[in-house]
């Protein structure tokens, strides 16, 4: 497959805390799979279609997943870092990294602890035809209380982000996919931000619209959820032709 003209950040900075009785020494995103780390997992999705330039936003043990990947050339990819000396959440983070997405004029950005069955350049035609300023993938899920759900109108543009509650109900969650514009960027302040609580709510004046997914999201950010990413082996056939189920 011919090379996506884009750039994919990774999100691999966080605590992991959760999952520390499972991988008590190592950050999350390098929780094993089978015979490899959940994020790089992740980087052969990318890179299976076509995406080859690639930003980890590093933190909590940043060394140990410098060191994994390198530069990136072992798995056929380019890899650079952007280094948070404290944790600034994710979107914190995205915005620490803004030096290397000068003169973009949108990028990827995926949580480096959840992995979505996703056509990427479906996702990015998607955003570029919308002209949005944010694109969200999303999944339906039977409770969307535990996660916090993300309401649509009826073409799928976002009009609202509701926290977790206790109501158990189905709904749509935000799978941790995103295309941004690169005017995403001066919506961000500097210092500790959440994509998620701080963000995103603060862009429902432009075009934000959710990109609805149905393949396999798994999010390994609890033991439980964890037991399930060997499923992610299982689909790395079909991920190569583009990761549609």
């Amino acid at each position: 497959m011919a090379s996506m003209e884009t750039k994919a950040v990774l999100l691999v900075g966080g605590l992991g805390t959760r999952l520390r009785s499972v991988v008590p020494s190592s950050p999350k995103a390098l929780a094993p799979v089978g015979d490899r780390p959940f994020v790089e997992l992740l980087v052969r999705q990318l890179r299976n279609q076509g995406i080859r330039d690639l930003l980890m936003c590093t933190g909590y043990l940043a060394d140990q997943i410098e060191e994994e990947f390198g530069d990136g050339s072992k798995l056929g990819v380019k890899i650079d870092y952007s280094r948070e000396s404290h944790p600034l959440g994710t979107g914190g983070s995205v915005k620490l990294a803004e030096k290397f997405l000068q003169g973009l004029s949108d990028f990827l950005v995926m949580n480096g602890d959840s992995f979505l069955e996703i056509d990427f350049h479906e996702l990015t035609r998607l955003h570029r035809t919308r002209k949005a300023i944010a694109t969200i993938a999303v999944v339906a899920v039977d409770d969307a209380g535990r996660y916090g759900s993300v309401i649509t109108d009826a073409n799928n543009r976002v009009v609202e982000f509701r926290e977790k509650t206790s109501d158990h109900s189905p709904g749509l969650i935000n799978a941790g996919v995103y295309v941004f514009s690169s005017s995403v960027l001066k919506h961000i302040p500097a210092g500790e931000v959440s994509l998620e609580k701080d963000v995103f709510p603060r862009l429902l004046g432009d075009p934000v619209y959710a990109a609805k997914q149905s393949g396999t999201f798994i999010d390994i950010g609890t033991p439980a959820d964890y037991l399930r990413a060997p499923q992610i082996l299982d689909l790395s056939t079909r991920a190569r032709s583009g990761s549609k189920p």
